[in-house]
């Protein structure tokens, strides 16, 4: 979740740097999608300065949040994102400005979302400014985070609310990068030990054998599974897009963080999933729930896809060079088709946010087509990595 650091592994980037050489007109297309970033989240930080809250969505009007909502990280968060793509210091003291809003969370135990919380806006600061105090909050909110394991049932605990006894969704994999980092940073390995086991467990509970993720699995007190099912999706049996981004942006990151193989050997069967599914549209913008039953009528979900995007950018690295390419062009026809007209907001308008179309909770009729702020966050995580990849400095566009 935090700025990407590209490893030196598996695949070969030199035909990479070599599409650099020459100006192509995607590079045009990914430098008219920053300008129209800097623009709207400048727009953004100004205009919603005299809230105390976060900008998180249109449901159809602007919906601001509390810094104890689970989106509250990725507003500040794509600031910072926006800052390092362009160098705009008006946007720097904004993303400082919103960042600090958030420096009580480190303390709170009611979620399981800190990670999204407080390694989206203070990992993005710290990986921006290098800030001794930036760390403290994230090894602070770490803290926090372990407190929701229990050691009998062994994965982080998501809500507190609901029927049912133990609920773990697959959205938490995202969570664990922030336990990573505390254990890199502080030298305890309590922080790895906790994320390593969540993510062991939740791989032999939350997928089906075609590598689709359930969205909820609920645990009884001795660790065996209560239920599997759907909070999000159009049913228990069913794709909800976004949460197959969330897994495999989190099994990518999680081979990242530990060199095990058997999380890349998973994150390339969720990436085969996502890529060869026969519900995905032409522009593989996917529809918020691959088996939605109205499909092709059915909404598409630019979250997802920004989620999707990032994460195969990362395994394109870290896999051998032609499976590496496949990923890799994937990625890129995701973002440059979430950078045209068609989802990619002019300036000024679609109330400062930068992607349209997303999907938060179609069940409960939340949030439907409209722009999301985590959308705009991994679109913008997406754009950097893509152009890492490329050998670019985004500021020399």
């Amino acid at each position: 979740m935090r700025k990407f650091s590209l490893p030196i592994l598996g695949l070969g980037l030199m035909f990479l740097a070599a599409c650099s050489a020459d100006r192509d007109p995607k590079l045009d297309t990914v430098k008219r999608a920053i300008d129209h970033a800097r623009c709207q989240l400048t727009q953004a930080a100004a205009e919603f300065d005299t809230l105390r809250g976060f900008p998180r969505s249109l449901m159809p009007k602007f919906k601001e949040v509390d810094p104890k909502d689970w989106t509250s990280g990725f507003f500040p968060g794509s600031l910072w994102e926006a800052y390092r793509l362009t160098g705009d210091e008006q946007l720097r003291t904004a993303a400082e400005r919103y960042t600090d809003r958030l420096e009580g969370i480190q303390y709170y135990k009611g979620t399981h979302d800190l990670g999204f919380m407080v390694f989206c806006s203070y990992g993005q600061q710290q990986a921006a400014l290098g800030d001794p105090h930036s760390a403290e909050v994230i090894v602070e909110a770490s803290k926090s985070l372990i407190s929701r394991c229990d050691p009998q049932v062994g994965v982080i605990r998501s809500w507190d609310f609901g029927e049912w006894n133990y609920p773990v969704i697959i959205d938490n994999m995202m969570n664990l990068e922030m336990l990573f980092w505390a254990s890199k940073h502080t030298g305890d390995s309590v922080y790895r030990d906790v994320a390593v086991r969540h993510a062991d467990i939740t791989l032999r509970n939350h997928f089906r054998d075609d590598a689709s993720s359930y969205h909820v699995v609920s645990y009884n007190d001795d660790g065996t599974v209560e239920s599997r099912g759907t909070f999000q999706g159009y049913a228990d049996s069913s794709a909800w897009a976004r949460g197959q981004g969330w897994g495999l942006y989190g099994y990518t990151m999680c081979y990242r963080e530990t060199g095990d193989e058997k999380y890349l050997r998973h994150a390339e069967r969720i990436a085969d999933f996502i890529m060869h599914h026969p519900a995905t549209p032409e522009d593989r913008i996917p529809y918020w729930d691959y088996n939605a039953p109205d499909i092709p009528d059915a909404p598409r979900d630019a979250s997802a896809a920004a989620v999707i995007s990032s994460a195969l950018f990362e395994l394109s690295t870290l896999v051998p060079e032609a499976e590496g390419r496949t990923y890799f062009d994937y990625a890129e026809t995701l973002l440059l088709n979430l950078s045209s007209d068609d989802y990619l907001a002019e300036k000024g308008t679609n109330g400062g946010f930068v992607l349209m179309h997303s999907v938060g909770h179609w069940p409960a009729d939340s949030e439907i087509d409209t722009p999301l702020n985590y959308a705009d966050y991994y679109y913008l995580e997406a754009i950097q990595r893509y152009l890492t990849l490329r050998g670019i400095d985004p500021q020399q566009l």
